[in-house]
């Protein structure tokens, strides 16, 4: 097992034991061999040294979080926001994605060296419709579009566009930028998980690795809030039970 742990960390560093025993879990699945415990997994990583290091979190102020953001059905709620990072040679990328608030796939994003434009906004917006739902002008019911207040989402462009293919678009209180905090943790997975680690020499192989890291995500990934499944390993067990 320690080296089937070390296969797994030496590709994914910043991952603890609980992302490493499913990762472990999925590979021994696809094997057809018996189940691990995540505590034998824990135990394995402490006894070799391999878990990682506790950090202590600065006490934050207290912020006020209106409402749960996470549903109990895909295609409920969507949410979006942005984040950016800089390439090795110093250009910038901004990154614009949006997330299922229940299987938690990230459905749809789009990159630029500019802003998070009412452009990018609704290039996402359609991107997200046509991953989950294929060649349609719209959803086949009305979907919350969950945002904060930045400018390329409260436009009046923007809202009459997310309306017009069946979005109903929410933003979060002004100063509540927790409420939607399952787009924040999945900025903070992205940034400390990929971003961190993959190749960004300059903005055309910052895009390369970006597209690998949005797939591992939604493929590979484990999730606590899942089950520690992927999104789309998350998906494909849900519509089995649905068959069943």
């Amino acid at each position: 097992m320690v080296e089937e742990i070390q296969l797994h960390i030496g590709q994914l560093p910043s991952y603890g034991y609980r992302r490493v025993w499913a990762l472990v879990r999925r590979g021994r699945e696809q094997r057809q061999e018996p189940p691990v415990n995540a505590k034998r997994v824990y135990r394995v990583m402490r006894d070799h040294g391999l878990l990682l290091e506790r950090r202590r979190r600065p006490q934050m102020p207290a912020r006020r979080h209106d409402g749960q953001v996470a549903v109990l059905r895909s295609n409920q709620r969507w949410c979006s926001d942005g984040f950016e990072f800089r390439c090795d040679d110093g250009s910038p990328l901004r990154v614009t994605f949006a997330l299922d608030c229940c299987d938690r796939e990230a459905m749809s994003w789009s990159a630029t060296t500019a802003g998070h434009s009412g452009d990018v906004v609704r290039d996402v917006m359609l991107a997200a419709l046509e991953h989950r739902f294929g060649n349609t002008d719209q959803t086949p019911q009305q979907i919350e579009w969950l945002s904060d207040n930045g400018s390329g989402y409260i436009a009046a462009k923007t809202r009459e566009f997310a309306r017009r293919i069946g979005l109903k678009p929410l933003t979060t209180p002004v100063r509540s930028p927790q409420s939607n905090g399952m787009a924040e943790s999945f900025v903070k997975t992205i940034k400390r998980d990929y971003v961190a680690f993959m190749p960004k020499a300059d903005v055309p192989t910052a895009l390369q690795n970006l597209a690998i890291a949005f797939e591992h995500y939604n493929e590979q990934h484990p999730h606590s809030a899942l089950k520690y499944r992927s999104p789309r390993e998350f998906r494909r067990h849900q519509d089995l039970s649905t068959q069943g």
